[in-house]
């Protein structure tokens, strides 16, 4: 294949782009440019063609209009060696474009700012950029096309070594331009949308864009035969300090983590342990060291290969009691010196600093479900107050009974359902997860609890979702329970309420379920 005569350069991020452009033009390749990218190569010695020059048209309408002509369109899209359209762009003095050399305007960082104005929104809106880059991936036969300043090396050392790009490379790239420039106007829908208030009446946009660009490849998925990577912004919430790389379910783990901990971002210090997805125990001290002896003594065999979080720094003696198990995971707003040289002894331990809420991400819950099929939900960020809580008994709760209440349900929205967690002010007692009757996760919720030696009187059982029956109600105040925290809503609450009653429990009801499938 013939060499690369001429490139088109018109880039927003100009990272990497002046060495690159030095390489092109050793090759000898000309350069065609518009406004910065143009003023960035000349103030680096390069020689530089403007667009406007290129066309014989000037850039127009504050630089709307610059690139949308025939010369450049017509110089991408012919077919080389096609005798018509060679015959086509002669007649009308259309040179060849053969290397374009885009990326756009930077729309979707515009938007995350807060209180970003529609106008500057729209300024945002890159046209000319995407109709070039579309273009040359079109003709990628004939045409290079580079959208991310990544590619530049691979690029330029093939046109080093030959003066052109293998057709695997152009084919690559431009599989990888439709994919940006599908992501790019699927942000532009989404925030207009959003603006115009063009979606649905239940507030759910009528065409779901999923664009996330790959964070890091996976060794492997949920099992070592299935392939996996991650996508999107994991990275901006979390930072790897030390330790093997990140699986897929532990991915899956301590973010379920991150989200517990976040309930309790203005407590005292507090520790949760999870394992599958599910707090095994949480508990809250007046350090953390006091917090970890609550949650681990919640149980004591589950968190061996679990996932620790806690809600502020985490120091050393911390530290030094979590290294007596294993672990695979543990998060914290950062970690003190003496805590990192405690756990950075143990090399397969991942140590993550949590750099932002993760309740501060996006605020839909997207599932696959199969059958090319999405699930989209609002995330549940639903939270309760005491003020909230509608006592339905006799008996009012006292103080640490209505403290283990607002405990409790915290952690119960963060159990698979369906949940029941016994509580008491401070920590966690027994947890039942993922059972297909409420009863059964009662039941093993006080096993757990006997298992661990800790005692149920006086606890408050806690439900993600209404007791069907009174059999769940009694069974719980039958283990010790004298107080309980559920959504209510069922057709028989009156024969619980009433059941509660007969045992001088208090119960609260919430009015929201929290189930987790």
């Amino acid at each position: 294949m013939a060499k690369i005569q001429r490139a088109l350069l018109s880039v927003s991020d100009k990272t990497g782009l002046v060495p690159f452009a030095q390489i092109l033009a050793a090759a000898g390749i000309e350069l065609v440019s518009t406004g910065g990218t143009a003023r960035a190569l000349r103030e680096a010695g390069l020689a530089v063609k403007d667009i406007s020059e290129h066309t014989g048209f000037p850039e127009m309408l504050d630089g709307r209009v610059k690139t949308l002509h025939p010369k450049v369109h017509g110089g991408l899209l012919f077919i080389r060696g096609d005798a018509n359209h060679e015959a086509t762009v002669r007649e009308h003095g259309i040179a060849p474009i053969d290397l374009v050399v885009v990326n756009l305007y930077p729309f979707e960082q515009t938007v995350a700012k807060p209180d970003v104005s529609l106008h500057d929104a729209i300024e945002n809106i890159d046209i000319g950029g995407p109709s070039m880059l579309r273009s040359a991936a079109k003709n990628h036969a004939s045409v290079t096309v580079v959208v991310d300043p990544l590619d530049y090396a691979e690029v330029s050392g093939q046109i080093q070594d030959g003066g052109n790009t293998t057709l695997e490379l152009r084919r690559k790239l431009a599989a990888k331009v439709f994919a940006r420039t599908a992501a790019y106007d699927g942000a532009i829908a989404a925030h207009l949308q959003k603006e115009f208030k063009t979606v649905q009446d239940s507030g759910l946009p009528p065409l779901l864009s999923i664009s996330a660009t790959l964070a890091q490849p996976l060794r492997y998925g949920e099992n070592p035969h299935q392939k996996a990577a991650l996508y999107g912004k994991f990275h901006d919430f979390f930072q790897q300090l030390h330790g093997k790389e990140l699986s897929y379910n532990n991915i899956l783990d301590l973010t379920a983590a991150a989200n517990l901990i976040a309930e309790f971002a203005g407590d005292p210090p507090t520790l949760a342990i999870l394992k599958h997805m599910n707090p095994c125990g949480v508990g809250q001290g007046t350090d953390l060291r006091a917090a970890w002896a609550k949650a681990f003594a919640t149980d004591q065999q589950a968190p061996f290969g679990g996932i620790i979080a806690v809600n502020r720094t985490l120091d050393g003696p911390c530290a030094d009691a979590i290294a007596e198990i294993f672990s695979e995971v543990i998060i914290a707003p950062d970690f003190s010196a003496e805590a990192l040289a405690i756990l950075q002894k143990k090399k397969n331990l991942r140590l993550l600093k949590s750099l932002k809420s993760p309740l501060k991400g996006q605020f839909w819950d997207v599932r696959s479900v199969g059958a090319d099929s999405f699930l989209l939900q609002e995330r549940d960020l639903k939270t309760a107050a005491a003020g909230d809580l509608k006592i339905v008994t006799r008996r009012q709760p006292g103080e640490l009974e209505l403290n283990a209440m607002m405990f409790g349900w915290r952690v119960v929205k963060h159990v698979k359902s369906n949940a029941i967690v016994y509580a008491g002010a401070d920590r966690t007692l027994g947890i039942g997860a993922g059972q297909m009757s409420r009863v059964d996760a009662s039941r093993i919720a006080v096993w757990k609890a006997g298992e661990a030696k800790l005692s149920l009187q006086g606890s408050v059982v806690c439900s993600d979702a209404f007791f069907p029956f009174p059999d769940g109600l009694i069974a719980a105040a039958e283990a010790g329970a004298t107080a309980a925290i559920q959504p209510g809503g069922s057709v028989r609450d009156a024969e619980v309420i009433a059941a509660a009653d007969e045992r001088n429990l208090t119960m609260a009801f919430t009015g929201t379920r929290h189930f987790r499938h």
